[in-house]
This record gives C-alpha cells, sequence and structure tokens, in this order.
C-alpha cells in the first residue's frame, strides 16, 4: 500500500509542478511579468500553452473530482462558464483566452485574456489543496486499516484463550500493543535510541514527551508486564482471566493513546 500511494504522491506533486510552469507560460504570454522576471524565464523553454493546459486540466480534473469533490464545479467553472448571459472579466474563463477571445465596446477593451490568469490561479490553488488533502486521506486510510488490523488480532487472541492457549493468546495481544505504541511514537516524532525498542521503551518515551500521564504509564507498564509473563515460559502462568483482563486493557490503550 505504501508504494502504490508514495507513487500517486509523487505524479501528484509532479502534476502541481507542471501547472506551476504552465502558470509561467500564461504569465509570459500575457505580458503580466516585470522585466526581470521576463528576462529570468525567457530562456525556460516553456510548453505550448493551449495542448499542455487541455492535458494538465484533463488530469487536475480527475484529482479533484476523487479528492475535492466540493470543489468540482469551482475548477470546471474557472475553465468553462455554460450559464454565462455576458462575457465581462467575472465570466472571462480559460477556454475564452485559449481560443483568443477578446471583448470590446467601440475603441474600448471590455476584456480578454488578462482576465483568464486569476482564473488559471484558482485552478492550481485547488489542485495544491487536493495534494495537501490527499495526504491526510491517506493518513485516515492508514489509520482504519490498522485498526482494523488490530481488531482482528485482539479477536484471535480472545479466540485463543478462551481454547486454553493462554501464553500464545497474551503474546498476540502484547505485539499488538507493541505496534500501537511504536506507531503513536512514529507519529509525535519519538525514536528510541534502541535498534528494537520494547513496550517499556515506547511508553517511557510518551510519558517524558507529555504523550500520557503518569496514571496511563502506570496502566500501560502493567500490561507490558503481564506481556512479559506470556512471553517468558519459566516464569509463573498467566491465568485465563488476567488474559481477558489484558486484552481488554489493550483496547483501552487503543482507543485512548494516539
Amino acid at each position: 500500500m505504501d508504494s502504490r500511494y508514495s507513487k500517486l504522491e509523487e505524479e501528484l506533486k509532479e502534476l502541481v509542478t507542471q501547472g506551476e510552469v504552465l502558470q509561467i507560460s500564461i504569465a509570459l504570454d500575457l505580458g503580466l511579468l516585470n522585466d526581470k522576471q521576463t528576462e529570468e524565464f525567457k530562456d525556460l523553454k516553456l510548453p505550448n500553452i493551449k495542448d499542455s493546459y487541455q492535458k494538465w486540466y484533463s488530469l487536475a480534473l480527475q484529482v479533484v473530482r476523487q479528492i475535492l469533490p466540493d470543489r468540482l464545479d469551482d475548477f470546471v467553472l474557472q475553465y468553462k462558464n455554460e450559464k454565462r448571459k455576458n462575457t465581462d472579466f467575472l465570466t472571462y474563463t480559460i477556454s475564452d483566452y485559449l481560443i483568443g477571445l477578446r471583448t470590446t465596446r467601440g475603441y474600448e477593451t471590455v476584456v480578454d485574456g488578462s482576465a483568464a490568469y486569476p482564473k488559471f490561479e484558482t485552478q492550481l490553488g485547488i489542485l495544491k489543496s487536493a495534494k495537501t488533502r490527499f495526504k491526510n486521506a491517506i493518513f485516515d486510510i492508514s489509520e482504519v486499516l490498522q485498526a482494523d488490523i488490530f481488531d482482528s488480532e485482539i479477536e484471535a487472541a480472545k479466540e485463543l484463550n478462551k481454547k486454553g492457549f493462554v501464553r500464545a493468546s497474551g503474546a498476540i495481544g502484547g505485539v499488538v500493543l507493541e505496534k500501537h505504541l511504536g506507531k503513536v511514537c512514529a507519529h509525535h516524532g519519538l525514536k528510541s535510541r534502541k535498534k528494537n525498542p520494547s513496550i517499556s521503551d515506547f511508553y517511557q518515551l510518551l510519558k517524558e514527551n507529555g504523550t500520557i500521564d503518569t496514571a496511563q504509564w502506570r496502566f500501560i507498564q502493567h500490561l507490558g508486564d503481564i506481556r512479559n509473563l506470556c512471553d517468558h515460559p519459566k516464569e509463573k502462568e498467566p491465568t485465563k482471566d488476567e488474559i481477558v483482563d489484558f486484552l481488554v486493557g489493550v483496547e483501552k490503550v487503543i482507543k485512548t493513546v494516539y
């Protein structure tokens, strides 16, 4: 999943970059840049605006449709306004600019291509918002999937405990707890110096960072002790009731510590 979404994120990043290059091309074409900016960009190999924009718009449209559907109408409206009754600065669109539309009243220009530039800025801004939303969406998806996996593992651990596999049940619950605490530490930018940190390393980091309070720290410490009991056969045998309470505690931590 990570590689797939990393690729999509890179493609979206590239689409934003293409939009920024198009923005420069349009600004140059319309003479909106000052002399210094014009000199700076004149040697760049800029794309053909008409062809490049159509390709960019088609791809960007799909991104906005999928990630920011509430901004879709606004995005399309910058390109074409099917419901306008007249053409002025507000209703002029990018499609008008691409065909070179210019309206006049006598010898006075009412509106020309310069009106399309802020429309493209709006589109590019929406796409950049989609880029931000994409990251948040992937984080949300990741959280949901991880939560589902943890729930399944806890249910499997409960079933093992019912059938008498007490240590195995506790060991699975311990793995879930360790994974969750590791994920919480990563979310808060906390990293242990140890190559393979344990539950105790994670809850200590979280306490020192202020993510959990003393009561939570003690509770997780207790859960860690039970997990160790399950992982070390030389220790006393954990009871079914202890593991029932342990798994309930792990579920509580997953839902309250994040």
